[in-house]
C-alpha cells in the first residue's frame, strides 16, 4: 500500500482519493477561486465523499495549503537547477516562466487572515523564490545581490498580477526590464546588447 492509499492516521482511504482532492483542488481553484470552490464541489469533482475528504484534510484551509505545497516544492527546478545556462542566463529564464497567475498570490489575495496555514506557506515560498533569485545574482556576480534578487521577484509579481488584470501577456515587457536590471547590477558580466534577451 503506498502513502498515496493512507489517509493522515495510516488507515486504507479510497484508492487515489487524496491524490484526485489535489487535482480537484488544483483545478477548481484556478479556474474559480479558493473562496468560490465549496466542499461539496471539490467531493463531486473528486469523487469522494465528504467523510473521504475530512480523512485525507481535516479542513479546507489544510487542503488549499497542500495544494500550494504541491504547485513547485523545489522552487523553479526546471530554471534554477539547469546546468545549461549561466547564472545571468537562468535570471533571465525565470521569466519565461508564467502562468495565468501565480497561486501564491492568488492565495494571499483571497484569504486575510495572515497567519492561515496557506497564506503563511505563500509568504515563505515568495522569500525563498527571491532568495534563489538572490543567490543566482550571487553566481553571477551582481555588485548587491539582494537587491537584485528583490527587484527581480517584485517585477515577475508584478508580471503575473498585471497579466491577469489585463488579460495579456506582460512577461515579454517584464523581461526586457528585467535585462536592464541585471546588466546594470553586473557590469563586468553584461552581454552584448541584444543578446540573452
Amino acid at each position: 500500500m503506498t502513502e498515496l492509499e493512507k489517509g493522515p492516521r495510516g488507515l486504507r482511504r479510497g484508492r487515489g482519493a487524496r491524490e484526485r482532492i489535489l487535482s480537484a483542488s488544483q483545478q477548481l481553484f484556478r479556474d474559480q477561486g479558493i473562496n468560490s470552490t465549496g466542499i461539496d464541489q471539490l467531493c463531486a469533482v473528486a469523487e469522494v465523499s465528504k467523510r473521504t475528504l475530512y480523512q485525507h484534510f481535516p479542513g479546507k484551509d489544510e487542503l488549499i495549503a497542500e495544494h500550494l505545497r504541491r504547485f513547485d516544492p523545489d522552487i523553479l527546478p526546471e530554471v534554477f537547477d539547469r546546468t545549461d545556462l549561466t547564472p545571468r542566463e537562468r535570471l533571465l529564464a525565470a521569466f519565461d516562466v508564467h502562468a495565468p497567475l501565480c497561486p501564491f498570490i492568488a492565495a494571499a489575495v483571497e484569504i486575510h487572515d495572515p497567519g492561515h496555514p496557506a497564506r503563511v506557506y505563500a509568504r515563505d515560498y515568495k522569500q525563498a523564490f527571491a532568495a534563489r533569485l538572490t543567490e543566482t545574482a550571487r553566481e553571477a556576480g551582481a555588485t548587491d545581490p539582494e537587491q537584485l534578487g528583490e527587484q527581480l521577484a517584485l517585477l515577475l509579481d508584478g508580471a503575473s498580477a498585471r497579466s491577469r488584470v489585463l488579460d495579456t501577456d506582460t512577461f515579454a515587457t517584464a523581461a526586457a526590464i528585467a535585462v536592464v536590471l541585471i546588466d546594470n547590477a553586473i557590469p563586468t558580466a553584461a552581454a552584448p546588447h541584444g543578446a540573452g534577451v
